[in-house]
């Protein structure tokens, strides 16, 4: 029997417990039976035992294996020996089985398991030849619960695809193991057909590692952080103490008076950090990123069937190529693969309870996921420690935009409320509202449309006055001016959390990360160098070869070989076919957004023309308020399905493309989602505030659609309501379905119809569901994280409509702010309680985001200018007021928008059917338009008062864009990106870094010259040939500096 196997030789039963129930063979450096094939024995080493030294002779064993061969009555009996609850000893899945070596990552598979069988180690099944086959690392089980074969009566058909997994499994695995991590299995789970391996980093691979990463840590310095004085100092503790009661009960959001000095981490420079506490130095963030960036470096080369083993070959021939395509690649490619079904670090433990262990996951449930804080600040330096900087990023960026819609809120309802208080004052209002103007409308629509009177669109006309009015230009430069305010606020927002997250340096790792390729990418250049290589050998089969030195062809073949994906790349004749079908599906779905937008206008135009044939007079009179709020129910719901499709489909143009980098991935996917969704959100906006009412034509020459459906008009007060009642009605659906309702519902939809699969999957174990589960377990059931893209996309979306349609519906950063109080805790509640924790990543800004919302805030100035002079009566009205106007006045103003048509000149079959509806004869009806009267010499031309309107319009559009784009950067330039006491604060650090360093250098040198004293002293030891007294001399006064020599130079 082999050494390590389950012999029991030498051990007495009693021994057992102290052997370690779940077994663990690893340690610092590699397993036994590695890459040197230790043939096939478990010795027992220093290096690898987790031992105290004085119990190392103790061999370690697998108390399942022993449970299994006869040797222990029950594993129940062996538990209950060892302590009441054994998995309170690893606090249930947060640490290893020893409960010392803390789980820092989590890889999961999912196994075939006969059901009546238990798991045995693959060491108990193989013999000595079988061992003698394979190598150690592979026949190598991992310590833990289960084993890596199933042991039952007959053994099952081979699986060619379990199998190949399963053997790339086992050597990605050992690669783990050189690579210095700890690994422990745990296979014998609640979860049916699911193992579990826990990875640990070891201190010296963190050490290593974060040297490698450039990771700073905190160093031994500390200094004061310098204080403002006099006013401001008074300014501040004013607002500290009023603030108070709404920050949060966190002790890292307390303000601090003192910083403690950081550098990048150096194992030759550990006196310098603060290691006082080994535990801690490396938080759980910081553990499951150095693990993380191991799992993506460490390679899965080879498989199984790569040379086609018999039948395997033949079985499965698609297996076959797909591993080809696999090349060399880590985590991610064997997670797209399936080898691995997940991988994820731990959360640090359970959130609520009774006697839940306080951690900084319930700290942030209690101080920041729970509604009942909503009024107070998101204590974002927690969120940093726990999520990372990307996620601490978007929540800091989100906190700010919300706290700056506080003023555009209180800016927009003081408008909203003078043109409340002023819609009696209105004249042009007062003027349609009364009824003895007498004043006859032409029909809306052919034959079934009557003539109307205009007093019946007095409630339209009062309602437009409550966005349509003087207030709403200078609401409108007031937003220009708040998003270029904005910008310049998270700007030196996010210089204050770069320095305080000490990020100022980063510059140079981003560019590092950058250049890591992705998995897809790699495979793509795989897949064309082996192509390139077949070209090859076919051309050389063709020509002869010349006589040349054999081993010179096998080395130039090798190094080919080994270089042959470092010369390719893929060009962009590569990616041209990706490029077209990018191309053509995006100019493709634009038009199908279009082609919804022109239904949704057939459906108004149709419905206005049959609710007109209702012979309800109620019915007729609401007849545009009916067709406006249900075609813009219709135009909310193809808009929120409209999203997921494109999201979808944005993410399948990309992956097309191969992008280098995941940063490169993620900025192309962020430019065509947004493109996608932009264009699905505002077309139907951008269609009845620039292209409604405009090309409809005149009574006796209306423009047609489809030779059928005549275009439809604006109201006699403008489409400025309308445009509100579009705009308002898809923002709150947007925000209220699919940015909460969306969030809550389907999560908890998932979860529902993943518990309900695994009642159905494993038979219902009354004792197992009574066990608590382990940490990874109860994780592997929460919805993985799939980044931070929808969320910020749903926040630029609703940028948009703040900023970009303002003149229209001066209440929108109101319903954004009220969204955003409930959005952030939402958000906050998901991360926390309802996704498995994401790998912390470091960002120093919020990336392409940035650019997005400042080419919104660009555009926004443009859009409400032709908001302002072409869709509101803003313009006409001061034309009016200056030009035509004979008493200074508003009287006449609607008359004098309005033109005359004689109702004689009405097309063949296009006349009411019932002229005498109104209970008169019409001879003249009027119209919105600037012409001709019937009576002038060139009737219905466009008269020369369209011209005056149009040119003013054109005037306002260009002084308008230029004074606020002026204003804007204006504002850039006064507002410094980088905060006064914060470059002083970051000068100040370098400062005292090179003091630091200039006093250490200083020390070494003393202790050089001390010891260059003592050297040339007249009886020099180190000049004696003696060697007992040169050893004296060079080790006796305790350890020497690293830098100390004995000798004339160094």
């Amino acid at each position: 029997m082999l050494e390590g196997d389950i012999g029991l030789k030498g051990l007495p039963l009693k021994e057992a417990p102290a052997a370690q129930a779940a077994g663990a063979v690893d340690g610092d450096g590699a397993p036994p039976g590695g890459p040197r094939g230790q043939a096939a024995t478990m010795r027992v080493h220093e290096k690898y035992s987790t031992l105290p030294a004085e119990d190392r002779s103790v061999h370690i064993i697998n108390i399942c294996a022993i449970e299994d061969i006869g040797y222990l009555p029950s594993e129940g009996t062996l538990l209950n020996s060892l302590s009441v609850d054994p998995d309170a000893k690893c606090k249930y899945g947060l640490y290893f089985r020893d409960g010392k070596r803390k789980v820092d990552y989590i890889l999961v598979y999912h196994h075939k398991r006969p059901s009546g069988s238990r798991a045995l180690p693959r060491r108990v099944l193989h013999n000595d030849a079988a061992l003698g086959a394979r190598s150690a690392k592979q026949d190598q089980p991992l310590p833990g619960k289960g084993g890596q074969v199933e042991a039952g009566s007959p053994e099952p058909p081979m699986d060619y695809h379990e199998d190949d997994k399963h053997f790339r499994r086992e050597e990605y695995e050992g690669n783990l193991l050189e690579a210095g991590l700890e690994l422990e299995r745990d296979q014998d789970t609640k979860i049916h057909g699911v193992g579990f391996v826990k990875i640990h980093a070891p201190w010296n691979v963190l050490c290593r590692e974060a040297e490698f990463l450039k990771l700073k840590m905190p160093t031994k310095k500390m200094y004061h952080i310098s204080e403002t004085r006099g006013l401001l100092k008074t300014i501040n503790s004013v607002l500290q103490k009023i603030t108070d009661p709404i920050q949060p009960k966190v002790a890292e959001h307390r303000p601090q008076t003192t910083k403690r000095l950081y550098y990048p981490f150096s194992r030759e420079k550990q006196h310098l950090f603060d290691l006082s506490d080994k535990d801690s130095f490396f938080d759980s963030k910081t553990r499951s990123t150095v693990v993380y960036e191991i799992l993506k470096r460490t390679t899965c080369t080879k498989a199984k069937y790569s040379m086609g083993q018999g039948e395997g070959r033949k079985k499965d021939s698609a297996l076959l190529s797909k591993r080809r395509k696999c090349g060399k690649h880590g985590i991610t490619s064997l997670l797209a693969n399936g080898v691995y079904s997940a991988a994820y670090p731990l959360h640090d433990g359970d959130y609520e309870g009774d006697n839940v262990e306080f951690n900084d996951r319930k700290l942030l449930y209690e101080e920041w996921a729970s509604y009942g804080v909503f009024y107070k600040y998101q204590p974002i330096d927690l969120v940093r420690k726990y999520f990372g900087e990307k996620i601490g990023l978007y929540f800091a960026w989100l906190g700010a935009y919300t706290q700056m819609l506080i003023p555009a809120s209180i800016v927009g309802i003081i408008v909203f409320l003078y043109g409340c208080a002023t819609v009696d004052q209105n004249i042009p209002s007062m003027e349609m509202c009364d009824q003895r103007h007498n004043i006859t409308m032409c029909p809306l629509c052919d034959k079934t449309c009557s003539y109307w009177k205009m007093s019946s669109a007095c409630a339209t006309a009062r309602a437009s006055h409550l966005f349509d009015n003087p207030a709403t230009v200078f609401f409108s430069v007031f937003m220009a001016l708040w998003a270029a305010t904005f910008m310049e606020h998270w700007k030196r927002k996010q210089m204050r959390l770069n320095y305080r997250w000490d990020l100022t340096g980063f510059e140079e790792e981003e560019e590092a990360v950058k250049d890591h390729p992705r998995a897809e990418y790699e495979a793509r250049v795989l897949e064309k160098s082996l192509r390139k290589e077949s070209k090859n050998k076919e051309k050389r089969l063709h020509v002869p070869e010349e006589p040349t030195n054999k081993w010179k062809q096998r080395v130039k073949s090798a190094m080919a070989g080994v270089k042959l994906t470092d010369k390719v790349k893929l060009t962009w004749k590569d990616r041209f076919p990706a490029y077209l079908t990018n191309l053509v599906s995006i100019i493709f779905m634009i038009a199908v957004t279009f082609a919804i937008v022109l239904g949704v206008i057939i459906y108004r135009i149709s419905m206005a023309a049959a609710l007109a044939m209702n012979s309800s007079p109620s019915v007729r009179s609401n007849i545009r308020v009916t067709v406006t709020a249900t075609a813009v129910i219709i135009n909310l719901v193809v808009i929120i399905l409209l999203d997921e499709v494109y999201g979808c489909i944005a993410r399948w143009l990309t992956k097309i493309e191969v992008p280098k980098t995941e940063k490169s991935f993620e900025e192309r996917l962020i430019f065509k989602a947004f493109l996608l969704k932009f264009v699905n959100s505002y077309t139907p906006i951008f269609y009845v505030a620039f292209f409604k009412g405009r090309f409809v034509g005149r009574p006796g020459d209306y423009v047609y659609i489809f030779r059928s459906f005549r275009m439809e008009e604006c109201a006699p007060g403008g489409c400025l309501m309308e445009l509100c009642i579009q705009l308002s009605i898809i923002m709150l659906g947007k925000q209220l379905i699919q940015n909460n309702l969306f969030e809550i519902g389907i999560p908890k939809m998932k979860k529902l119809i993943r518990r309900l699969r695994r009642r159905r999957q494993s038979p219902s174990d009354h004792e197992e569901q009574g066990k608590r589960k382990q940490r990874y377990e109860v994780d592997y059931n929460l919805e993985p994280f799939a980044g931070l893209t929808p969320e910020y996309m749903e926040m630029i979306i609703q940028f948009g409509f703040v900023t970009l349609f303002v003149a229209s519906f001066p209440l929108a950063p109101l319903f954004a702010l009220l969204n955003n109080i409930i959005e952030i805790r939402l958000d906050a509640k998901k991360f926390v309680t309802e996704l498995r924790r994401p790998v912390a990543v470091r960002a120093k800004d919020i990336g392409i985001w940035y650019n997005i919302l400042r080419g919104v805030g660009k555009l926004a100035v443009i859009i409400n200018a032709f908001v302002i002079s072409f869709t509101s009566d803003f313009i006409p009205r001061l034309v009016y007021l200056y030009m035509y106007s004979q008493n200074g006045t508003m009287h006449g103003f609607v008359n004098h928008t309005l033109s005359s048509f004689n109702v004689s000149d009405f097309q063949n079959g296009t006349a009411p059917n019932d002229p005498l509806d109104l209970g008169y004869e019409v001879q003249i009806c009027r119209y919105k338009d600037y012409r001709e009267p019937p009576w002038s010499e060139h009737k219905y031309d466009i008269s020369k008062d369209f011209w005056a309107v149009l040119a003013a319009r054109l005037a306002f559009v260009i002084v308008f864009q230029n004074l606020v784009m002026f204003m804007s950067d204006f504002v850039d330039w006064v507002i410094p990106d980088i905060p006064k006491d914060i470059s002083q604060q970051i000068h100040k650090e370098k400062v005292l870094m090179v003091e630091l360093f200039m006093r250490e250098e200083q020390g070494k040198q003393q202790l050089l010259d001390t010891w260059m004293e003592k050297g040339h002293a007249p009886e020099d030891p180190c000049n004696n040939h003696n060697p007992k007294a040169h050893s004296d001399s060079c080790g006796s006064s305790g350890p020497a500096p690293s830098h100390a020599y004995c000798g004339d130079a160094l």
